[in-house]
Order: C-alpha cells, then sequence, then structure tokens
C-alpha cells in the first residue's frame, strides 16, 4: 500500500476509518526526512493493515501546529482514533517495525480506561 498524504480536509475521516495510522511529519528541505523517506514507503508496501500518511509541514503549517510538531520528521501512530506514540527523529527499519509489532499488541481496552482516568484527573484538578 502506497502512502497517502494528509491535509487538514481528510486527516479526521482517515485516522477515524482505519484502525491503525501512521503519519510522518516531514518537510521537502529536510535532509533527515529525506533519509527516512526510502524506509516509511519500503514498510508501507509490507503493512497491508496499516495506513501510511504524510504531512508536508511547508504546505500543511496549521495542522502540524495543531500536533505541536516542533522537528521532522516526526511519527506518531493512532489506533482505534487514539494518539499513541509520537516520537521526532527518524528511526531504522527495525526500531519502525518493533514499534509496529508493539502498536498491534497494545490492549487497547486498557489505553481506552488510562485515557479516560487521566481526563478524570484533569478535569479534577480545574
Amino acid at each position: 500500500m502506497a502512502t497517502i498524504d494528509i491535509t487538514k480536509d481528510n486527516l479526521q475521516d482517515t485516522i477515524a476509518n482505519n484502525e491503525i495510522v501512521i503519519i510522518d511529519f516531514w518537510a521537502p528541505w529536510c535532509g533527515p526526512c529525506k533519509s527516512f523517506a526510502p524506509i516509511y514507503d519500503a514498510a508501507s508496501e509490507k503493512h497491508d493493515d496499516v495506513v501510511f500518511a504524510k504531512v508536508n509541514t511547508e504546505d500543511e503549517q496549521e495542522l502540524a501546529a495543531s500536533f505541536q510538531i516542533r522537528s521532522i520528521p516526526t511519527l506518531m501512530i493512532f489506533r482505534d482514533q487514539i494518539a499513541i506514540f509520537s516520537q521526532a527523529g527518524m528511526l531504522p527499519e527495525s526500531a519502525l517495525e518493533e514499534v509496529l509489532g508493539k502498536t498491534r499488541e497494545l490492549d487497547m481496552d486498557q489505553v481506552r480506561k488510562e485515557v479516560e482516568a487521566q481526563q478524570a484527573q484533569a478535569q479534577a484538578q480545574q
């Protein structure tokens, strides 16, 4: 499966309609982004159950700002519409494969409970 381009217009639908979405925030002038691109593209061909998306931070500055992207490349992973991973810097192929494996292994019921507990605690502090 090839990578898809994410814009503010298709972001929510992409996350809502797919179990696992990994997003690469990048820019055309970024050397590490260019080095990471072939690794990311190769992984997209191996994992049909994952949507591999890219956000060009030059074209989508508002979107990058909404995710507080401060350095690129930055990878974010969503599973069941919950952001479960965010890391700046390029990953070697082995690390990307490991992160994807751990993403699949997550107990999402437990993750949802933890998110609900954090939200309840935040509301109690207000």
